[in-house]
C-alpha cells in the first residue's frame, strides 16, 4: 500500500501522528514522487496536478505544491473565481468548483481565490432548469451550454461535491451553501444521479465510470461520494446507482478503477489491472452509516 494512502487513513481515523511522521509518509510515496516529478505553466496541468494532490493529507507541505498554489493564484485565480479557459469571462463552473474544492482540501477555504470562486457560485450557479444566470460572459455558454436552460449535468455535479467538501472546513453551518447543496442534491436524485430524464441512459461520458483522482469528467466516484456525504442511501432513486456498485464490485467491496482519464497534469492513481486500494477504502468509508 502506497504510504500516501496510509496517511490518508490515518488522518481519517483521527490517528495522531507527528511532523516527523507525516513527512516520512510523504516522502515516502511513490505516487507523492509521480505527482511532483514534472511542472509545466499551463493551466488544465495545474488544475489536474492539484486535484491529486488535494486528496493526500498535508500535500500543502510539499514545495511543490506550494509552487502551484503560487502558479494558479497568478494565473488562473481571478477576483471573480477561478477562470482555467482564457480571461475571466471564459470562467467555466466545473472547473472554478474543482479548485474550490482542492483549496478547501489543502487548507485554503478561508484565502482570496477559494472565496471568490464560492461566491461566484453563490450569485451565478444554476441548479434547476429554465432559469437565467446573471452572469455577464458568454463563456459559460460556449463551453459545453454550462448555464443554458438545461445547466450542465457536469457543473451542477462538480458544484454540489465542492460546497459539500467546502461545508466540511467551516466552523458553523452557513445557511446558504447549505440551501444550494440541497437544491442541487435535488436536482441530481431526480436525475437518479445519473440517468436521463427523457430515455434513462447515462446524461454524460464516464458518469457511470470509476475514476480517482477527479478530474473534468462526472463520475460515478464523485456521485459516490455525494451519496455517501449526504447520507442519502435510503432514498429510493438511489437504487439504480446501488446497484451499480454492486455489480462493479470485484470482490466484496472491492473495486477497480474502470477509466484512465488522458489530459497533461492528470495522473491516475493506480491502473486498472487490479481492485483500487483508493477506491475500495474510500467506497465504503463514503457509504457507511
Amino acid at each position: 500500500m502506497d504510504t500516501a494512502l496510509k496517511l490518508r487513513m490515518s488522518i481519517d481515523s483521527r490517528q495522531p501522528l507527528s511532523d516527523h511522521n507525516i513527512d516520512n509518509l510523504l516522502a515516502q510515496s511513490a505516487l507523492v514522487q509521480k505527482l511532483t516529478a514534472d511542472f509545466m505553466e499551463q493551466p488544465l496541468f495545474a488544475v489536474f496536478r492539484i486535484m491529486g494532490l488535494c486528496e493526500i493529507p498535508y500535500a500543502q507541505k510539499l514545495p511543490y505544491t506550494q509552487k502551484l498554489i503560487d502558479y494558479i493564484n497568478q494565473t488562473i485565480a481571478t477576483d471573480e473565481g477561478f477562470a482555467c479557459l482564457g480571461a475571466t469571462k471564459e470562467l467555466v463552473p466545473c472547473y472554478n468548483a474543482m479548485l474550490l474544492e482542492a483549496y478547501s482540501k489543502l487548507g485554503m477555504a478561508a484565502s482570496a481565490p477559494a472565496q471568490s470562486a464560492l461566491n461566484w457560485i453563490k450569485q451565478y450557479q444554476l441548479f434547476e432548469r429554465n432559469q437565467t444566470t446573471t452572469w455577464p460572459y458568454g463563456g459559460v455558454c460556449k463551453h459545453g451550454g454550462c448555464l443554458g436552460v438545461v445547466p450542465c449535468y457536469i457543473g451542477v455535479g462538480k458544484t454540489v461535491r465542492s460546497l459539500i467538501t467546502y461545508s466540511e472546513y467551516l466552523e458553523r453551518k452557513d445557511v446558504e451553501i447549505e440551501k444550494l447543496i440541497i437544491q442541487g442534491v435535488e436536482y441530481m436524485l431526480r436525475h437518479n444521479m445519473y440517468q436521463r430524464l427523457s430515455t434513462g441512459k447515462p446524461i454524460s461520458a464516464h458518469i457511470t465510470d470509476i475514476m480517482m483522482p477527479q478530474n473534468y469528467a462526472l463520475s460515478l466516484t464523485d456521485l459516490t461520494y455525494i451519496v455517501g456525504k449526504r447520507k442519502l442511501r435510503d432514498d429510493s432513486r438511489i437504487s439504480p446507482l446501488l446497484s451499480m456498485l454492486k455489480e462493479k464490485q470485484v470482490a466484496e467491496s472491492q473495486w477497480k478503477i474502470d477509466y484512465l482519464y488522458s489530459y497533461r497534469g492528470y495522473i491516475a492513481f493506480e491502473s486498472r489491472r487490479k481492485a483500487s486500494e483508493w477506491i475500495s477504502y474510500l467506497f465504503p468509508l463514503w457509504l457507511s452509516d
